[in-house]
C-alpha cells in the first residue's frame, strides 16, 4: 500500500500532488453552475464541490478557489445575487469539462460548447437545457477559509426542477435513472448506478 507522509505531500511535483489530493477524498458531485454578469453575459462552469448544507431552509454550498485571480462565477453571483446549479449527465461530459477552461469574462462558455442556455420562471440567470436536475439559487452568505484563502459560498434553493421519472414516492431523487455523472479528482468522470437503498438505522438491542 503506497504511503505518503505530510513531508512527502508538501514536496511532491505540483501536478502529481493536485491529482492525488483531489482524488483521494472520493467521488464528488458533478455540477454546472450558471451565472450572468451585470452586463448580461452568461457564464457556466463545472464545479465538483457542491455540498448539502441543510434542508430547512434548503441550503447548498460550494467552494471557490482564491479570488486573487478573476473568478467569473464568483463575481457574477456577487453582482446579481443569483445562480443555478445543474447536474452533469453522461451525454454532456466533454462539453461540461471544457467549461473549466479560463475564458475571458466577455466570452460565454455557452458559445464555445454545445451546452444550451434555458430560462424559466423569470430568472435572469441561465439554466443548462436538458440537465435532469436544475436549481435556481439565491446567494445567502460566504465564509473565508483562512487555511488556503478559499471561499465557501452558500445559497438557498428557490426553485427545484427534476426530470420526469426520477422522483420516488418518499422524495428520493434517483440520479442513476438520468445517468448523472460524478467526478473523481480533477478530470475523471464516472456514471454510477444505484446499488441499493438501506433503511434508517437504529441501535441494536444489547
Amino acid at each position: 500500500m503506497p504511503h505518503f507522509t505530510q513531508f512527502d505531500i508538501d514536496n511532491m511535483q505540483h501536478l502529481y500532488k493536485i491529482n492525488l489530493i483531489n482524488s483521494c477524498s472520493g467521488y464528488k458531485s458533478a455540477n454546472l453552475i450558471g451565472t450572468k454578469s451585470a452586463q448580461g453575459i452568461s457564464n457556466v462552469a463545472v464545479f465538483s464541490s457542491v455540498t448539502h448544507i441543510g434542508s430547512s431552509p434548503a441550503l447548498l454550498g460550494f467552494f471557490l478557489r482564491p479570488t486573487t485571480v478573476i473568478r467569473n462565477t464568483y463575481e457574477n453571483i456577487k453582482e446579481t445575487g443569483y445562480f443555478t446549479i445543474n447536474h452533469i449527465h453522461e451525454s454532456i461530459l466533454i462539453d461540461a469539462h471544457h467549461t473549466s477552461a479560463k475564458y475571458d469574462k466577455s466570452i460565454s462558455e455557452f458559445d464555445v460548447t454545445s451546452l444550451e442556455e434555458a430560462y424559466k420562471d423569470g430568472y435572469s440567470v441561465p439554466f443548462v437545457k436538458d440537465a435532469p436536475i436544475q436549481m435556481a439559487m439565491k446567494y445567502v452568505e460566504e465564509y473565508a477559509i483562512k487555511a488556503n484563502n478559499t471561499i465557501l459560498l452558500i445559497g438557498e434553493i428557490k426553485d427545484l426542477y427534476i426530470a420526469d421519472n426520477l422522483l420516488e414516492e418518499d422524495g428520493f431523487v434517483n440520479l442513476s435513472k438520468a445517468n448523472v455523472a460524478t467526478i473523481n479528482g480533477l478530470d475523471g468522470y464516472s456514471v454510477p448506478s444505484l446499488k441499493t437503498r438501506l433503511e434508517y438505522q437504529r441501535p441494536k438491542a444489547l
